[in-house]
């Protein structure tokens, strides 16, 4: 799918006209041109920090807050490279701890665009080669490495030794690039997801897993031992749970008490584990017990069951809670489903206010969310292949619920307003994908920082 970034900042936009009209339009695995472009650039990935390399379908976005607020906490200056963004391209590259600023930004896209016209390189590989260029020559400890799609095949899957990769959770998403047949693939698409995620394991270097099935473990585990990665799987190598107010978490080096963390939901227990395992599997940069102790009240991370401040969108429905999500999966789906009904948050339900990608699954998404949802509110999702409101309008037929489509946030929540007088006790959930997020935190005046 297309990426449709834009910039209030003119040099950056001048930038990202630049790659639009350069790059393919759409995602591309595969790596011959990132290889190609580093090469060109000096290959900057030999010379950046010890890389912490997050892969999984749902999860690594929240796993990569906990490596970062402990590395931090550890008085580390980081660097963070996640996608998509939510509101600004900036978003997207952190240095030492801050996020890019625009002359910056427009100077390394510019740096990577001048030597890459002829390789018709992708909008993800340009903006990874650009973050891997800062990061080898701005000083700083460590680097949290998001995966954009898969793993092996992933325009951020060029380290030779990171300090440690994790897997976070995995579900079918994205099949229609994941699950090309290849001679040596399994068959099964969620061992084959999890063949695709086991790609960034490296020799010598612990790869931290999640629980799942015995056949994609398996797959996880064959791909290690292929490239000699010492697999690290939940359950056998670390486990985390919670119990009586407080998370425990042990190893072979012993057990360490935490605190709940400050992001919504039981899948976090999960996230914040992985992140954990990561950091105390590793020996490149030691961290400190106090650290690990401060990632789950220190992470953040917008858009995951994030209960939205007063602000211009929130006033418009005043008297109800509001939450944005920016799941947009099955499993997604199950996570904030959860989630939500463990807050407290929704007594009387949820009135739903949502747009999806055309490329997702809609009925998978909501089914789980179907219990709490009193009422559906469909969005476009401009500048992207969306779903039409005729497809929410059926689902909502199906499942004898009101539906009504709107233009904008502002008119879905006017109408939550005029027609849901009284009930307070029912929530306000606008979920569906990150980009009606991104545009939902800046209209609220909101943005990421």
């Amino acid at each position: 799918m297309a990426d449709h970034a834009v910039s209030e900042n003119p040099a950056v936009q001048t930038q990202i006209d630049r790659l639009m009209a350069l790059s393919p339009g759409r995602d591309v695995l595969g790596l011959e041109r990132i290889t190609e472009l580093l090469a060109r650039l000096g290959n900057p990935h030999h010379a950046m920090p010890p890389v912490f390399h997050v892969a999984g379908t749902n999860g690594k976005g929240s796993t990569c807050a906990y490596l970062r607020a402990a590395l931090e906490a550890d008085g580390r200056a980081i660097h963070v490279f996640t996608s998509p963004h939510l509101s600004r391209f900036n978003e997207r590259i952190r240095l030492a701890g801050t996020l890019i600023d625009d002359a910056t930004l427009a100077q390394a896209l510019s740096d990577v665009l001048d030597i890459s016209a002829d390789l018709h390189a992708s909008f993800f590989e340009v903006t990874t080669a650009a973050a891997f260029s800062l990061f080898a020559r701005v000083p700083a400890d460590a680097c949290v490495i998001e995966v954009g799609m898969g793993g092996r095949l992933d325009a951020t899957n060029m380290f030779t030794a990171p300090a440690a990769c994790g897997i976070a959770s995995l579900a079918i998403d994205h099949e229609s690039f994941l699950l090309a047949p290849e001679h040596d693939t399994p068959e099964d698409p969620l061992c084959r997801i999890a063949f695709e995620k086991a790609g960034i394991a490296r020799q010598g270097r612990p790869l931290v897993t999640q629980r799942y099935s015995v056949p994609m473990l398996k797959t996880i585990a064959r791909v290690a031992e292929r490239v000699g990665a010492i697999h690290l799987p939940r359950g056998e190598a670390w486990d985390i749970a919670p119990y009586e107010g407080e998370l425990h978490y042990r190893d072979g080096a012993g057990k360490l008490a935490l605190p709940l963390s400050r992001l919504a939901g039981q899948h976090q227990v999960s996230n914040l584990g992985l992140a954990i395992a990561m950091l105390r599997h590793q020996s490149v940069l030691p961290v400190s017990d106090a650290a690990l102790r401060a990632a789950p009240l220190w992470a953040q991370w917008p858009a995951r069951m994030q209960r939205l401040e007063a602000g211009p969108l929130t006033n418009l429905v005043p008297g109800r809670t509001v939450i944005l999500d920016g799941g947009h999966n099955p499993d997604a789906g199950k996570a904030l489903a959860q989630a939500l009904t463990e807050s407290g948050l929704v007594p009387g339900g949820v009135d739903l206010v949502t747009g999806m990608l055309a490329n997702k699954d809609i009925e998978g998404f909501l089914t789980p969310l179907r219990p709490l949802i009193r009422s559906i509110r469909s969005l476009p999702v401009p500048g992207h292949d969306h779903h039409g409101p005729e497809v929410f309008a059926a689902l909502a037929q199906r499942w004898d619920l009101p539906h009504a489509a709107f233009s904008t946030v502002q008119e879905a929540l006017t109408d939550v307003a005029a027609t849901s007088t009284g009930r307070v006790d029912r929530a306000v959930l606008i979920a569906g994908t990150l980009y009606l997020a991104g545009r939902v935190l800046m209209e609220n005046g909101q943005p990421p920082v």
